[in-house]
């Protein structure tokens, strides 16, 4: 599967949010992290099944530490849900799938 996110950085965060009115899935991960290469499919399948109603953003926080330590992030992954530059949920650890879709409905 293509890698079709966004990788945001702390130079480019704030920009790439105002950008995107549609919600954004903000993925706080590192390489080393083995929940986070588990949920890394199952974020870029929501994002794709979305139809550009939902984009995929990747923050490394290794890369990053000031926008981890920014939003909070203290366990990895970490998924923001951000719409109109405002953080409205999230949700840390590998969750299943149906774990996020529910969120989304519920966002939606």
């Amino acid at each position: 599967m293509a890698d079709t996110a966004l990788h945001l950085t702390e130079a480019t965060f704030d920009a790439e949010l105002s950008r995107h009115p549609e919600l954004l899935l903000v993925d706080f991960w590192a390489e080393w992290c083995a929940p986070c290469r588990m949920v890394a499919p199952v974020l870029e399948e929501l994002a794709n099944e979305a139809g550009g109603t939902l984009t995929l953003a990747k923050v490394n926080v290794d890369e990053n530490p000031g926008l981890a330590a920014r939003y909070g992030i203290r366990s990895i992954p970490t998924i923001l849900f951000v719409k109109g530059g405002k953080v409205l949920d999230q949700v840390i650890g590998a969750v299943p799938k149906s774990q996020l879709k529910k969120k989304l409905q519920t966002l939606a």
